[in-house]
């Protein structure tokens, strides 16, 4: 070996330890994620900061970014998936658009029940990171706690005319509708449905918090809506925000028989992922405590992970501290989905 040789692999070496750092900070994670929520930021911040990992991330909504997913096929720069519904994440499992992860850090922090039906090998698909739960809000003045405690009352002739609740093809409706099939049956869910469509105060129109202060303008008397949109209004600083929270009351259904039902936000290891090691790392870092605590802070959803501790004065409110929620689990209630869709354009549910 010439010293002209010696002095060349040298440098190299040199270079490539000095090379280092620049190369930790050089990787990239790229993120197609449903959450539009401002707060995430320093969630994705926090990540970046602890790892050199940087986020690359695309927007857009579950169904849009599913499409995208199919139209880029193996070319897909997509690493990690974030989508905010069961039936998403089951559709895009379905579609065999992710690629199943075996992680004894998710497995210890996920509950069975919130993450996709392992495989043969232990791997599952998804994983849920936060919970939300779908509650029923109503007029303090005009409507009795006990006559909206379950959600079958909603479908019940007592209610008739006094319901408002977004459209039935909604996604976060879907799940709900989703799970009561599991729990009643074909025929009795679609009867539920059909009485729901009966007790509507007017057609179905807007989201969850429009639902809301529809209740506190008088518009309806009963309607249905995930717990993080009420809590929101319960922590905000308006005025007219804190006198819609005054004139309704909250019920989280079905505590004597099956518990309420919850929707999850989750991600997946996109199928085609380039930056695979990435991708899992970001999300066991979402099912870890730091940040499984933003989520319950920063956008007012439940924890996902075990053993977690619930600092958000507007859920711990609402909640009691507590509630049962149902243990089905939500890759059943996503695959449900597509039936009940067809139950909704049978009773003429919008």
């Amino acid at each position: 070996m010439t010293a002209m040789f010696k002095r060349m692999l040298t440098l190299s070496a040199t270079a490539l330890l000095a090379a280092g750092p620049a190369l930790a900070q050089d990787q990239v994670l790229n993120l197609y994620s449903a959450r539009h929520y401002p707060s995430d930021e320093a969630l994705y911040s926090q990540f970046t900061r602890s790892t050199g990992i940087r986020i690359q991330r695309v927007d857009a909504d579950d169904a849009g970014i599913l499409a995208r997913l199919r139209a880029e096929g193996a070319a897909s720069p997509a690493d990690v998936i974030l989508l905010v519904d069961a039936a998403r994440l089951w559709r895009g499992e379905a579609e065999g658009l992710f690629q199943p992860v075996k992680s004894a850090a998710l497995e210890a922090a996920i509950p069975a029940q919130l993450r996709s039906a392992p495989n043969a090998e232990g791997a599952s698909a998804w994983y849920g990171f936060s919970t939300r739960a779908r509650v029923i809000v109503y007029d303090k003045s005009k409507v009795a706690r006990d006559d909206v405690d379950t959600y079958e009352e909603l479908g019940d002739a007592k209610n008739k005319g006094r319901l408002c609740i977004r459209s039935g093809s909604h996604p976060y409706n879907l799940s709900l509708f989703g799970s009561v099939y599991e729990h009643l049956g074909a025929a009795k869910t679609e009867a539920w449905l059909k009485g729901m469509v009966d007790n509507m105060a007017r057609a179905p129109k807007g989201g969850d918090t429009d639902q809301i202060r529809a209740v506190a303008a008088g518009e309806c008397a009963v309607a249905v809506s995930n717990s993080y949109y009420l809590a929101r209004l319960m922590r905000a600083d308006k005025p007219e925000d804190k006198a819609v929270v005054e004139k309704v009351g909250v019920v989280f259904p079905n505590q004597s028989s099956w518990g309420t039902h919850v929707n999850i936000a989750g991600g997946a290891v996109a199928k085609h992922a380039k930056n695979q090691a990435n991708a899992v790392k970001f999300l066991e870092y979402l099912a870890s405590p730091a940040a499984q605590e933003h989520f319950a802070n920063g956008n007012n959803e439940w924890p996902a992970a075990k053993g977690v501790k619930l600092d958000n004065p507007a859920l711990q409110a609402m909640s009691g501290g507590s509630f049962k929620s149902e243990t089905l689990p939500i890759s059943v209630v996503g695959k449900n989905s597509v039936t009940v869709q067809q139950m909704l354009d049978r009773v003429g549910f919008r």
